[in-house]
């Protein structure tokens, strides 16, 4: 018996979240399905499954990662073969046998979100502001107001918030070892309402103390990517076959989506100049 830890996209939008629900289509339930039915594994609840970030309904990954326990040998595109097109392996790793897929180096998300002149309310950004906002969520700090207030331990170390803008998409990356429920959203939404002009940026630090109650609400989960998770000493081997396999999903994905998004618009200005 040995342990390996795959990679793993996919697309959360069709899916309750990552973990298994009973008569719900999860991430997990489908993951383990095809390693039953490629035979990896024999039984789902004696594989040893365990995974490095439980994604909420909604919320995508490009680098999220699992790990098993298996005699087999990993044929990654064997197990994509019986995977849904909106969730690929794409990569492998040797580990040893104790490995915790759960104790991370660090944990890489991007939140992203469009500023279309034509939809209100995302107009006037001060992107500036985001950014100084940015710098102070940095570092360690109690996120209690961040996510549920029944966190047992809700100090977090955040390694870098970098706000970037391109044309009419502002990308949010933050970078950390481990992260509480919600806890990017509502950062997300916080450095939204800073470049809103809804709140002063030194209000940040006011949200850091945990007898200042503040109800944040999280931006929605579809705009939120698990890129990457990364850990000391494991070197994951890719497989350029899943790789474009996934791509090929996705830009048909984005040329439909594109196709809607253009009509909605459409629709908006059409209303708008009535």
């Amino acid at each position: 018996m040995r342990r390996v830890a795959l990679k793993i996209a996919y697309i959360g939008t069709d899916f309750y979240g990552f973990q298994r629900q009973p008569n719900l289509p999860t991430v997990e339930g489908e993951i383990l399905s095809a390693l039953k039915e490629v035979g990896v594994v024999n039984d789902p609840d004696k594989c040893g499954f365990g995974i490095a970030g439980r994604t909420d309904r909604g919320v995508h990954a490009l680098g999220n990662v699992f790990s098993i326990l298996t005699e087999k040998r990993i044929i990654i595109n064997q197990i994509n073969d019986a995977l849904p097109n909106n969730i690929k392996i794409l990569a492998q790793a040797k580990v040893p046998i104790r490995f915790k897929v759960r104790y991370a180096l660090n944990r890489h998300y991007s939140y992203l979100f469009i500023t279309h002149p034509e939809i209100q309310g995302t107009k006037y950004i001060n992107f500036e502001e985001m950014i100084n906002a940015s710098q102070i969520i940095e570092g360690k700090h109690n996120f209690i107001n961040f996510s549920k207030r029944s966190e047992r331990n809700p100090i977090r170390t955040i390694d870098s918030v970098e706000v970037q803008k391109d044309v009419d998409l502002i990308r949010v990356d933050v970078i950390g070892e481990s992260f509480l429920w919600n806890m990017v959203r509502k950062i997300v939404t916080v450095l939204l309402m800073v470049g809103h002009g809804e709140i002063e940026v030194d209000k940040i630090y006011e949200y850091f103390k945990p007898q200042n109650e503040a109800p944040i609400k999280p931006m929605p989960p579809e705009g939120l990517i698990l890129m990457d998770v990364n850990y000391a000493d494991v070197k994951f081997i890719e497989d350029p076959y899943a790789q474009k396999s996934f791509i090929s999903y996705l830009e048909k994905e984005f040329i439909k989506n594109q196709s809607i998004a253009s009509s909605e618009i459409e629709m908006i200005k059409s209303i708008k100049n009535k």
